[in-house]
Parts: C-alpha cells; structure tokens; sequence
C-alpha cells in the first residue's frame, strides 16, 4: 500500500528528524528491485524526501508546510564551514538586525529561529545575548520547517526550526582525512571515522582543529569532537549514544561600521550632502553645545553624502578595543536514543539530552558618533553631541561608549518521545503520531558594564557615586585605546540572576492519504511553560533599588497549538497546499520574573501558507513557490495613560495587542538536470513589520535587518575534459540581499539602512579514487559591502578570499 511505500523510502534515507530509523541498510538491500528506491540512490535526493521535517512519511511533494532541505553535496561544493555561511540557500532566512556579532543570530520571514540538532534543542532562541556559533563540521544536512512548530518541537521560536542533521554511525567502513588552508592563516584538520566494531555495535569519530585570524582580524580558534556508538539490539530495538564537545573563540566586533548621527530633519529635510555650516546652527536656547563658527565649518566639512544614511566605511579598520575578548565557549552534549519497532506499523522514537554551553566575553557595545541632532527641541544636547574638549572639536568622535563583560552558562535536559501507528481504513492510508516533550534550560547570567565620562550616576542628594574612566574614541577612523584591562576601568555589576524555563507538552498528528491527490496534516498540542527568576543583587552604585538580592518568583502560562494543513495533487509533478498553524514560545530567555500579574504571558505566533510545487527531468528537479503570512502576536507595549503610582488599578499599565508581521513569497528549486549540471536557486520577496506599540512614531516600520528581496544561485557543471578519469566540476555562485533597514528614530537616524550587495563566488574540484581537490574562491570581484545590519551599522562583508580543501579516503 502506498503509506507503507513511503515508510520504507523514509527509513532508506539519510537524514531524517527520526535519526534512528535504524535499519537503512537492510531496508535498501530488501527493496533493490523496488524501482522507486533504485531512482531515489542515483537521483535527487531533495525532491524525494522531506527530511521528516514533520515527523511523517510524507515526501515534499506531499507536505502541507514550506520545508527546505539543503544537502550535503551542496554544503560540500559551497565549502560552508558553518550556519552563518550556510543560510545564502534557504529562502526566507537571513541574519537579524541588531546583531551584535555573537553567535548565529538568524530569523526565518523576519521571526526569531528555533536551533536543533536531529530535532533536539541546539542552544540560543528566545532572545539570549548570547550562543554559539554553529559548524558544520558534524552535519550531513540542513532542514527548515518554516512556521511554528511547537506540537512537534516543544518550546521554541516563533519563525521556525532550523534542524541540523548530524552524521551517524555506519556499518559499512568509511575513513576520510580533510586539509584546509586559506587566507588570513586559515587552516584546518579533520577526520570522519565509522565502521563496525561487532555484528551489532557501530561507530563513528568526527574531530576537527580549525584556525584563521579572519578578516579584520575577526578570528576564530575552534576543536570539535563528535563520537557515537550505535548498537543493534535485535531485530526490533537499537540505541544510539552521542558525545559532543566543542571549545571555540570567536573575535567579537558589536558594531562594525557605524552610521554617523546625523539627522535631515533637524535642518529642514537637507541631506549631509546637501547640508552648509549655516544650516548647523547652534540651540537658540543654550541647551545644547555651543559651537564657534570656525568648528560648525569643521563639523560641516566633515560630512559625507551618506552620513545619516549608510555605515561610514573606512576600510579594514573597526572599532574593536584591544580590551575586548573573544566569546569563548565551550560545549558538552551526551544524547541517547532508543528506537523500538513493535511491529511494521508501530513505532517508538526516544531521545534524551543534556547540554551545558558556558561563554564568556568583553564587547563594546556603545560608541556613537553624533554630528547634529535636535532631539525634542534641544540641538546638539550633551552628551548626545559632538565631542569638544578644551575648545578642541572631534567629528569623528565615539561617545556613550559600554564595554559589557558577560559570563554565562546554559544548562538543559529534554527528553522527546513519539510513537507512530500506521494504519489503513478503507483506501485510507493514516499515521498517527502521539509525542510528548519535556525541557529545562536553566542560565546563570552576569554581566558587567564601564563606561566613558558620559556615564554619570548620582545619589538620592545629587552626589556623584560614578562616572566612567575609559577614554573618549577621538576618531573613529582610526581610535586610540584605553591601556590596561577591563578590571582596571572601575566595572559595575549591571545584572546578576539565575533563570531558569521548563516546559512540557503533550500532542497528536494525524496525515491521511485521502486518495484522489488529497494528503491531509492535523495536529493539536497543549504545552505549558514555566519560568523562575532568582535576582541575585547588583551593584548599588549602578542600582541601589537592585542591589539587595530578591526571592525566587515564578510564573506559569499554558496553551493550545495546532497546525491545518492540505496538500493536493492533480499529477505526480503538481501539487497544491495550504497551512495553517499557531505556536507558542517563552517570550524570553532571560527577561525578569515578578511572580505576580505584571509578568508577560507566553509568545504567540500564527503562520499562513499558500504554496504549491512541481517537479520534472524525471524527479531531478523540483520547484516550490510559496505565499505566506507570518505573526508574532501579543506583544507588550506601554499604556502612555499610564502614570506611575498615580494611576488606579483601572488604568493598565501594558497593553497586550502589539505585534511582528511579515509577509512574502518564497521560491525554492533544486535540480540534477543530468549527470553533468546542478542547479540550486531561491529567492524571497518579505515585508517584514513591527507594529509592536501603536503610541510610538515607529510604529508599521521595517523589521531592522530584514531584507526586502534575497536571491541566491548555485550552478556547477561537470566537465569531461583531457581525458581524466572524472569529471571536472565547476561551480558559479551568486548571492544578492537588498538593503536592509537599521532605523532608529531613537538615535536620529529613522533612514538609517545598510545597502544592497551581489557577491559572486566560484570553486573547482577534482574527485577521483580516493582524493578530492577543491579550490573556492569568494566574491570573485572583490565587491565591497555590509553582510550584516548591526545595531545602528553594517558588518563589513569579507573581500575576495580563496580556500583550498584536499580530502583522502579510505
């Protein structure tokens, strides 16, 4: 029957969120004849399976929800190292505004993203400050289920899951050894090892030393070690063990280059480039700085067109102190899991794990370079000035500088178990899917803070009792450093707590093959989620009302999660569907908890999907174009009626109906045109939007960093050429992310956005026997431009840079 066909192609694949369907060896040799299985070995493997990216049997073509599968051959052509690099082919993902340059911060259609590793918790979400930086050194393939995924995942992000597929024990032997060498130091070692140990016993070592000092010095220093073993208990039963350690550095630069505050509309709507030393004219009143002429000539000539607009580039340089240190992180993670196979049709799936992630690192996290700004009728108010020391006046100057010194460690355990019955009724082919999920991340978080001679905190009498040491940056082109240690600049205890999030929840899935081209995916979930926050007290000086540590509050929210979906079929090669599905999520990681009814209750997403895909060349390609709306609801805001210790209870403090939305069009297509071309494209049109808190001027603005339109193509073709045992590969890549919008009215620079960009880059290889050579070379020519929207900022994008990986197997 046909659900039990796409049971053993589901169990024949690789990579999977049920990564111990145990018997992929067996169940390929037993179904050689199988024609369909024959074509999935030698064909595309993409249009052919879903990944199970929800937890069924269906196969793409099937699957009421946008899913995004990225294989391991394309991950190998790209030469990705890790997710960062890896997101330029999934439509819809991109890199966060207010990236600070810690870790994998990425949103899926402008929302948060949930991280997994086979399906169980990865690290970061849910607003930490701060995460790993996530390799690929482990990972066989990459699957994006697009939209809230709470009844199958457990507490996560409102965008989606990104879910990494590691790479498992094999009983077939197979040893690989990989060099890479690049520029700025770049170098690595890695080794793949698996085979059998016994009958029954497999396993598998992936270890890796990576080295670079990175463009703009923005290094890394990483050694991974991933072990499994994986034992056979019968015919019906196995277990999986894994351990993973990992201990990285990471150079940290928060703001990149920033963009020069400068506002149009403090001198009637003239751009800096439009702008005279007259039109810079100082506060009638005296509020602000009151600047000679010959220093308003200064201030005027040292403007740029771009100022107010665009980062200020000045080359490799950043503002990166030397005080800074990097992110240093280590991690150890220990997963089991169990696998029963009651009979063919009953299914039991168990995955336990731990992981501890500690970080811990110096950034600067202010220096703001402020030109002219009339900021609520005073011009150029100190500190939100340019700087003028002696009568001397500084343009480039950085002020409000915040050096913040973090220590952190995560712990969590989850545990995940889904039992799947595959039954029929009629012409009706079902799989029910029960599954029940618990989780407990628990952080210990402090952070310490200094500052420059801006920071000024005074007592109850008006006497100073801080100001901050660390120098001002004169010039941001080229800034000079404070001497010493972080320690040496007088740091404050800024925050000091212990946090900890459970969750629990239970659901059901059920996906019918109706027949007459119909397949159907339902599922409901109640999950609840409980927070407990301990403050363990700061430093008076920074806060005397924080200062004294507080008890233990918690706080308990429950809900309901679904997903509707239905996928229809008039051909094999078309198909139609459309989901509908809610999430809900902690709305913070590491908010504050006052155990009482001022605490937020749990995020809530709602996603919409209209989608359609259709395959051809014989099931080597398939395309997939997908309208969506996606929503991160009940966002909090202030009542602006509201007015402390005045107001009665009757007057609300926060109101509760704000929002992020975005929606778009995504396209998706992978092919193996013929044994000589492949082909990857994807593009996404996405208006994301804040509309969190309708009393502010910003409100239905941008989501910072949240591109407009991104495209990005891969093509390699294999060239028979000389004679050569094997082909030649050549492959042509291109990437293009629009602008992206770094608006803040708060700082004077509602305009703000970081500009467009088309890199394109190119590899070579050779594969023959048992070496592999390859030769990638990025941005081909040399573009300059920002690969991220930072803060109030862009991330300098890497110039033109080439890696030479050579692989031996055995």
């Amino acid at each position: 029957m046909k659900h039990f066909r796409y049971s053993m192609l589901a169990i024949a694949c690789a990579s999977t969120f049920l990564p111990a369907m145990a018997y992929a060896e067996e169940a390929e040799q037993a179904l050689d004849n199988v024609e369909r299985i024959t074509v999935y070995g030698r064909q595309n493997q993409v249009v052919m399976n879903s990944g199970l990216a929800t937890k069924s049997d269906m196969s793409l073509m099937e699957t009421p929800a946008a899913v995004v599968v990225v294989d391991q051959e394309l991950i190998q052509a790209q030469a990705v190292t890790n997710l960062q690099d890896l997101v330029r082919n999934i439509s819809g993902v991109t890199q966060a505004g207010n990236n600070y340059g810690i870790g994998d911060n990425l949103v899926i259609r402008g929302l948060g993203a949930n991280y997994t590793y086979d399906g169980m918790y990865g690290g970061a979400g849910l607003g930490n400050t701060f995460n790993p930086t996530r390799s690929l050194t482990n990972v066989e393939s990459v699957e994006v289920l697009k939209g809230p995924a709470t009844g199958l995942y457990g507490m996560g992000s409102a965008g989606g899951v990104i879910n990494l597929i590691e790479k498992k024990p094999q009983f077939e032997s197979n040893h690989s050894f990989t060099a890479e060498v690049g520029q700025w130091d770049t170098y690595s070692l890695e080794v793949d090892s698996t085979a059998a140990i016994t009958d029954d016993l497999a396993y598998r070592v992936v270890a890796k030393s990576a080295r670079s000092d990175g463009y703009r010095d923005i290094g890394t220093d990483r050694d991974e070690i991933y072990t499994s073993l994986k034992y056979v208990v019968n015919d019906s039963q196995d277990l999986t063990f894994a351990a993973t350690y990992i201990k990285d550095a990471i150079a940290v630069d928060s703001i990149g280059h920033p963009i020069r505050i400068f506002n149009a509309e403090s001198v009637g709507g003239k751009t800096a480039g439009e702008v005279t030393w007259e039109d810079l004219i100082n506060d009638p009143n005296n509020k602000g700085i009151q600047l000679t002429e010959a220093q308003r000539k200064q201030l005027a000539d040292s403007l740029a067109s771009s100022d107010g607009l665009t980062p200020y580039a000045f080359g490799h340089a950043g503002i990166i102190s030397p005080m800074a240190k990097d992110n240093e992180g280590e991690e150890l993670r220990f997963k089991l899991t169990h696998n029963i196979y009651f009979s063919d049709n009953l299914f039991l799936n168990q995955q336990l794990q731990y992981r501890d992630y500690t970080s811990g690192f110096a950034r600067q996290t202010g220096a703001y370079n402020y030109v002219y700004w009339d900021r609520r009728g005073a011009i150029n108010a100190d500190p939100r000035a340019p700087l003028v020391e002696d009568g001397v006046l500084y343009p480039f100057a950085a002020r409000r500088q915040e050096y913040r010194k973090v220590d952190a460690d995560e712990s969590s355990w989850q545990y995940f178990a889904d039992l799947r019955y595959d039954f029929q009724i009629g012409d009706i082919d079902n799989e029910l899917l029960v599954n029940a999920n618990y989780e407990d991340r628990s952080i210990a978080f402090k952070q310490y803070s200094i500052y420059d001679a801006d920071k000024v905190i005074k007592d109850k009498a008006g006497n100073t009792i801080y100001q901050g040491s660390l120098p001002y940056i004169y010039d941001i082109r080229n800034p000079n450093w404070g001497e010493g240690s972080f320690e040496d600049y007088d740091p404050l205890l800024t925050s000091n707590y212990d946090k900890t999030v459970s969750a629990w929840g239970v659901g059901v899935q059920h996906v019918g093959y109706l027949g007459y081209g119909f397949t159907s995916r339902i599922g409901v979930a109640f999950n609840q989620i409980k927070q407990t926050y301990e403050h363990l007290g700061v430093d008076p000086r920074y806060s005397s009302s924080r200062a004294t540590p507080t008890p233990e509050a918690d706080t308990t929210d429950d809900g309901i999660t679904y997903n509707l979906g239905l996928t229809y079929m008039p051909t094999d090669n078309l198909s139609f569907f459309v989901n509908h599905s809610k999430g809900r999520t902690a709305y913070s990681i590491l908010g504050s908890i006052a155990g009482n009814d001022t605490d937020r209750d749990d995020s809530e997403s709602v996603s919409d999907d209209l989608g359609m895909r259709f395959k051809a060349f014989d099931d080597q390609m398939l395309a997939s174009l997908v309208f969506f709306k996606s929503s991160r609801t009940n966002l909090q805001y202030n009542n602006p009626d509201y007015d402390e210790g005045v107001s009665g209870p009757s007057v609300p403090k926060y109101y509760y109906n704000g929002s992020e939305e975005t929606t778009g069009v995504e396209f998706d297509m992978n092919a193996h045109l013929s044994d000589q071309w492949m082909v990857n494209v994807n593009a996404v049109y996405q208006d994301a939007r804040d509309k969190k808190d309708p009393t502010r001027s910003s409100y239905d603005t941008r989501q910072k960093g949240v591109p407009y339109v991104t495209a990005s193509a891969w093509v390699t073709y294999g060239a028979d050429w000389f004679s050569l045992a094997s082909p030649i590969n050549i492959s042509l890549g291109a990437n293009y992310v629009d602008e992206r919008s770094t608006n803040s009215t708060s700082f004077g620079i509602p305009d703000g956005y970081v500009p467009s960009y088309t890199v394109l880059d190119t590899a070579i290889s050779y594969d023959v026997d048992d070496w592999k050579l390859q030769l990638n070379v990025n941005n081909l020519f040399n573009e300059e431009y920002y690969s991220k929207a930072m803060f109030l900022g862009g991330m300098p994008g890497e110039e033109r840079n080439a890696k030479l990986t050579l692989t031996y197997r055995l």
